[in-house]
């Protein structure tokens, strides 16, 4: 039981990071999303990724745009345990830090009056690195229980170390290509479809050392050994349409891009679990028995919850990470020549995209967004702009883990642009995300039989500046 508590904190390793869109999807690609928000009406050079259809509407020629975005973000968790270990009430925060030093973004538009071609290259999902340098509470609160458990002496920070280090990477590129062709002088369509790149890896060790006294008794000073590094990388396809409306001053535009199934296997480089001195190579027991082997073994030694637990993290195992279909509507309104406003709508249909353990059939819901954006230009040289999203999730209790946790959130942007000459314009702008913290109740701490609250806590802030050029 002991050993199988182990196992079931260390073995549920993944991590995922987001910036702005849904669960699983970025949104936030040119920079004149950071700096208005609600870009989905737009028919400047990022309309190749928020209206491929309305491409067809903006400057004639080509169009080419660089964009660079540096994220920040804390992904926190404050665990809460009363009367743990005979040692009072425990409370300590586990302090995530994520990050991304380069986001960059590429667009191209050429508009030949009834027909447009446009492609965008970027991150298009999750897209940056993760780490505990505590390590995580499902990892950590079961092996010191456990310790415990097995001798009332062995009490963490008096009788033995835990260094618990966790670290994760996931990455979406995605590569998009659409053509769009106007029908009537008010009237665009678009297809177009987006190839993506799934690269990520999960890593880290959790390793229980006891004081000289307390290894002389048991004749090793290792308590616990836990090793794993497993790589991820695999392509996914998807399918995009859009629609685009422009008559007088308004702006009406949809677009649909469909799921994109991201099935990944798994590339382990080590698994071990290691429990006084004596360690066990998940890895080679694979490739000497087959999976099959392995499984059926482990089941017999430690039960089957226990070998499905271990067989995600197998040679060769798959995992899904899909990204939801989407559908996005705007609705944009120029109030003048100067001064333009958009209202946007987007659904991720988050409950069928496939997630890890199946995760997304706990959600309430799919992600629901609202976004609202305004633009001025102050004169030919100068344009500020503001916006506001908020974004619902749907959260429900089994949804959130300690390696996998999202919380509602509002954010702001605001930002401006710069007409350098009559070809090169510089774009900057800022935005910021505001995140409810969600509260967790636990009866069973992680197959402790504690109770404990988990609070899971977020913050966010993206800078970033690009560069558009129209020949």
């Amino acid at each position: 039981m002991k050993k199988r508590l182990f196992l079931g904190a260390w073995l549920a390793l993944t991590t995922t990071l987001a910036f702005a869109g849904g669960l699983m999807t970025n949104t936030n690609y040119h920079i004149a999303f950071d700096r208005m928000m609600a870009r989905g009406a737009t028919f400047d050079v990022d309309a190749a990724y928020s209206n491929p259809a309305g491409a067809v509407f903006g400057r004639k020629g080509w169009q080419l745009s660089f964009n660079w975005q540096i994220p920040t973000q804390n992904r926190d968790i404050t665990t809460t345990i009363p009367n743990f270990l005979g040692m009072g009430d425990y409370t300590h925060k586990f302090e995530g830090k994520a990050s991304a030093p380069f986001v960059p973004g590429l667009f191209a538009v050429y508009n030949r009056e009834r027909w447009a071609l446009s492609a965008m290259i970027g991150i298009v999902g999750s897209g940056g690195y993760v780490k505990y340098d505590d390590g995580i509470p499902m990892l950590n609160i079961p092996i010191m229980k456990a310790l415990y458990d097995q001798s009332p002496m062995l009490i963490p920070g008096q009788t033995y170390t835990l260094d618990s280090k966790m670290k994760g990477k996931q990455y979406i590129f995605g590569g998009q290509v659409s053509f769009a062709y106007r029908f009537l002088d008010c009237l665009s369509a678009s297809v177009g479809f987006r190839v993506t790149r799934y690269d990520g890896y999960n890593r880290g060790h959790v390793i229980a050392t006891a004081n000289d006294q307390i290894a002389a008794a048991l004749g090793t000073s290792e308590l616990v050994n836990l090793q794993l590094d497993c790589i991820q990388k695999g392509w996914g396809f998807t399918p995009i349409i859009g629609i685009n409306f422009h008559k007088g001053p308004i702006t009406v535009a949809a677009r649909y891009e469909f799921r994109t199934k991201h099935n990944i296997p798994n590339d382990t480089k080590t698994l071990t679990i290691g429990k006084m001195g004596q360690t066990t190579d998940v890895v080679a027991m694979t490739e000497a028995m087959g999976t099959e082997a392995t499984i059926a073994a482990l089941s017999q030694a430690m039960g089957p919850a226990m070998a499905q637990n271990i067989a995600a993290y197998l040679p060769g195992t798959k995992t899904r990470y899909d990204m939801p279909s989407l559908l996005s509507i705007a609705i944009g309104c120029d109030f003048s020549k100067k001064v333009r406003g958009t209202l946007e709508y987007h659904f991720f249909d988050d409950k069928h995209a496939k997630m890890s353990n199946n995760r997304q059939e706990h959600l309430a819901h799919g992600t629901h967004e609202i976004l609202l954006g305004a633009e001025w230009d102050i004169n030919k040289t100068f344009t500020v702009s503001a916006g506001v999203q908020h974004t619902d999730y749907g959260l429900h209790d089994d949804f959130q883990m300690h390696t996998s946790f999202a919380c509602d959130s509002w954010s702001v942007g605001f930002g401006g642009a710069a007409n350098i000459n009559k070809h090169v314009r510089i774009n900057a702008g800022y935005f910021w995300t505001m995140y409810s913290d969600y509260k967790k109740e636990h009866i069973n701490y992680a197959g402790t039989g504690l109770k404990g609250t988990d609070t899971f806590s977020r913050t966010n802030g993206v800078f970033g500046i690009g560069i558009d050029y129209k020949f």
